[in-house]
């Protein structure tokens, strides 16, 4: 069984690594599944291989650019309609996660696919943001009541909305960590930093360093590692970009104390740094130490973190990284509520995927 060549690709920096056609289909459908071909052909162009990578694989690589291109041009337009949709709403509209990469002109934007757009709006406007995007299009997609109930109360996201032309998903947050996490966010905190990226001032995104830790948060606390490798790239893309200024790194670390954040963000450092061979300042290193976990929750995450961020693909796959992702998969419910929610609330999604519903 071959080992994740897709994470190898991108922490090359100096020549093409030599691939035979059959390690090109392996590393092609690595980046498939873990929805990062585009971003791979990208990565490709930006070091100049693209002239040494045989014809067959090139044209995937090709395709998956022409993919994400049109992917961009149709986010740039939903986000234009959003802004129609929303321009009477009393709340700054953030941006979050790929559209602010994209719109803002960040590195994790480059090759990046979309499956929805995520923003940010005020608790105190989820309402009116609601019954505006209604009026425009979208409908809540969630049809179950205890589902619903269990995004307004416990989540920090209502339902996903989705466009009835256009099948277009929006996000619609009002913090980045459910209220019941053990990692709690005071959206206070974070509204208090954004930063515009429109003239109009109707669009924002978060601070530097607050990307960076949502980046991390997201990925430790959803649970989603089939794609846990983008989140990462997204991480490394972001600390690369914002560490060309001296104070990015020291704002972090105090930022990540501040929002309470400090455990995913090592977790997040120690993988890219792992993965991608990305490194913090070596007089920060007291900084990372500070913040890390004891000695043997470093040692089980690692281990876990090792299997279950490889692409779910044939290559590289086994009994152990479906059961790393399924025990982090459970980590992350019960980082999101305490386990007398938790408990009931796995066992009903059990039920419910062997049950019709029309049984319970």
């Amino acid at each position: 069984m071959s080992h994740d060549r897709l994470s190898c690709m991108f922490a090359r920096k100096e020549e093409m690594p030599v691939l035979s056609l059959p390690d090109w289909e392996i590393v092609l459908g690595q980046a498939t599944q873990a929805r990062l071909l585009a971003k791979l052909a990208q990565y490709v162009i930006d070091q100049n291989w693209l002239s040494s990578v045989p014809q067959q694989p090139r044209n995937y690589l090709e395709g998956g650019l022409r993919l994400a291109d049109r992917q961009h041009h149709e986010v740039h337009w939903e986000v234009d309609c959003i802004r129609r949709a929303l321009k009477d709403v009393d709340s700054p509209i953030v941006l979050l996660k790929g559209a602010a990469y994209l719109i803002a002109g960040l590195p994790p934007g480059r090759g990046r696919l979309f499956s929805d757009i995520d923003i940010m709006v005020k608790h105190e406007s989820l309402h009116e943001v609601e019954a505006s995007l209604f009026a425009h299009g979208w409908i809540g997609e969630e049809r179950d009541a205890y589902n619903d109930r269990y995004y307004r109360q416990w989540m920090h996201e209502i339902p996903p909305m989705k466009h009835v032309q256009r099948n277009t998903v929006i996000d619609v947050h009002h913090t980045i960590t459910p209220p019941t996490s053990r990692f709690k966010v005071d959206a206070t905190k974070l509204f208090n930093e954004i930063v515009a990226i429109d003239d109009e001032r109707r669009f924002f995104i978060l601070a530097p360093s607050d990307m960076v830790l949502h980046s991390a948060a997201h990925l430790f606390q959803e649970g989603e590692f089939s794609h846990g490798m983008r989140d990462l790239l997204d991480m490394r893309d972001l600390v690369l970009h914002f560490a060309k200024d001296p104070s990015f790194f020291p704002s972090l670390f105090r930022r990540a104390k501040e929002l309470r954040l400090e455990v995913p963000l090592f977790h997040g450092l120690h993988q890219i740094h792992r993965l991608f061979k990305v490194d913090i300042p070596p007089n920060l290193c007291n900084e990372l130490h500070n913040i890390r976990p004891n000695l043997f929750l470093r040692w089980l995450m690692s281990g876990l973190l090792v299997q279950a961020l490889q692409p779910k693909h044939p290559s590289c796959q086994g009994v152990i990284n479906d059961f790393s992702r399924w025990l982090l998969y459970v980590r992350s419910h019960f980082i999101r509520m305490p386990w007398y929610l938790v408990v009931p609330h796995l066992f009903r999604k059990v039920i419910m995927r062997y049950l019709p519903e029309k049984d319970l």
